[in-house]
């Protein structure tokens, strides 16, 4: 469960931002069309810097094919997938260099289905994890309310097509964040910009303009947002979202107890909040706490010892005596998909083009899927040497990517809706529908599906 740091820890960009459109931009795009020469042939330059900018002369502007705002894993990945393009790319993170190369941990484990394992494994992000840091999640059950009843997700025979053990995996974000900057910090074709924030993008037919908060200013002919679910970039292109505010935060911390977990992650909807448990070691595990918001700090502020015995209480002592480890943290929980995930000569990732609610662990799944396919219109479109940002490129994107978000989505909200109401009738549906899932095989198959593709 989670969120694919293009996350919610993401600090919100400048709010101060200008409009966009073809604007007086289009008067300097033929100033600047000789120096390009040939650009949309071929490679806007050849980029073999790897280094933190500080340009001694900020009126001037750089030029790249593709400018990446944000540095979280959707945007690292799409940096990566375009490493043997021959397309120069400039990426913009607000943090600096060292706390890309270690990045703390923030609290959040995420649950990766089989195609996001393959997925960071042919970028070598997975082979660069140590096994310590990789934990398997072989069942799951979900629980409602005091009922003993539960719905359950037996370890699978089969994952994309070979044999496995396991229904998914569980990663500390900031692990994978790490792993996916080790891959990127030595990448020829990308300059990282770090230590700065992006002031306004504004874009015509030609090219894409990024101006940043220290001065700079980067063109581009496409630019690829990732900076998180409140994208500041998105509104300013005139994208709108569906947004869900749900009122309540999500509180994170790490528990050790004497009983096993049994490798199985459990989601409890208890009446008033939610607990899961995310199994990382035998006697270790994540406990994610999702509260109305007025209600946080009975979370947050009690002592170690009190969360201790609230946590024991709750589980009914079915994990033995518990500890704490470590900190608390915690998340405003709020759902975002964007109406359309491209504009012109720009395109949302990761949670930029959906945030979803993580009681079905598909947000950080779906951040690496829109950078995948993203990343493979992209090269196709290159190696015929078609323009990389044209409209029915982004149309495609938009199209593929929109067929499966949406549905989830959609689904996702409702069943939060369900599972966090308490009225009587909705107490009845609840365990109707826990009840359901475990007779109708088709749903669970779903289900287990889209962890194991």
């Amino acid at each position: 469960m989670t969120s694919d740091s293009e996350k919610m820890t993401e600090v919100l960009p400048s709010d101060n931002l200008q409009a966009t459109g073809d604007t007086a931009e289009d008067a300097e795009v033929g100033a600047v069309a000789g120096a390009v020469g040939d650009f949309h042939q071929g490679s806007a330059r050849d980029s073999e810097r790897n280094s933190e900018q500080n340009a001694d002369t900020p009126d001037i502007a750089d030029i790249a094919d593709i400018v990446v705002i944000g540095a979280g894993p959707a945007g690292l990945s799409f940096c990566k997938s375009l490493a043997d393009s021959g397309l120069s790319i400039t990426l913009v993170e607000q943090h600096d260099q060292e706390t890309l190369a270690n990045p703390p941990p923030d609290g959040r484990e995420i649950a990766l289905t089989h195609v996001s394992q393959q997925t960071l494994q042919a970028l070598g992000a997975w082979d660069y994890l140590p096994a310590a840091d990789k934990y398997y999640l072989r069942q799951a059950k979900v629980i409602d309310g005091d009922s003993p009843y539960t719905l359950h997700f037996p370890t699978p025979d089969k994952a994309l097509g070979q044999a496995t053990d396991t229904l998914g995996y569980l990663i500390s974000n900031h692990n994978i964040r790490r792993a996916l900057y080790a891959q990127c910090k030595n990448q020829p074709n990308l300059t990282f910009k770090t230590a700065t924030r992006v002031h306004s993008v504004t874009s015509n037919r030609e090219m894409a303009t990024v101006t940043l908060a220290n001065g700079d200013t980067v063109r581009a002919r496409l630019v690829v947002a990732a900076d998180s679910r409140f994208s500041a970039s998105r509104r300013q292109m005139g994208i709108s979202t569906q947004m869900q505010d749900f009122g309540r935060t999500v509180v994170v911390f790490r528990m050790q107890h004497t009983l096993s977990n049994e490798s199985t992650a459990t989601e409890c909807f208890y009446y008033g909040q939610t607990l899961a448990i995310l199994p990382l070691t035998e006697k270790l595990s994540s406990i994610v706490i999702t509260i109305d918001s007025a209600s946080a700090h009975e979370i947050l502020d009690v002592s170690p010892d009190a969360l201790r015995r609230l946590v024991i209480k709750q589980l009914d002592a079915k994990l033995g005596d518990m500890h704490l480890i470590g900190e608390r943290h915690s998340y405003p929980l709020v759902g975002v998909h964007a109406n359309r995930f491209y504009s012109q000569r720009y395109a949302l990732i990761g949670d930029a083009a959906v945030g979803m609610h993580p009681v079905t662990a598909h947000g950080f799944n779906l951040g690496l899927q829109s950078q995948s396919l993203l990343a493979e219109l992209i090269l196709a479109a290159n190696r015929d040497g078609k323009d990389i940002a044209n409209p029915e490129l982004l149309r495609e994107y938009d199209r593929k990517h929109r067929r499966h978000t949406l549905p989830l989505y959609l689904a996702t909200n409702v069943i939060v809706k369900l599972f966090t109401t308490e009225t009587p009738p909705a107490k009845i549906v609840r365990k109707f529908a826990i009840r359901a899932g475990n007779v109708l095989l088709p749903f669970k198959k779903i289900v287990s599906k889209q962890l194991t593709g």
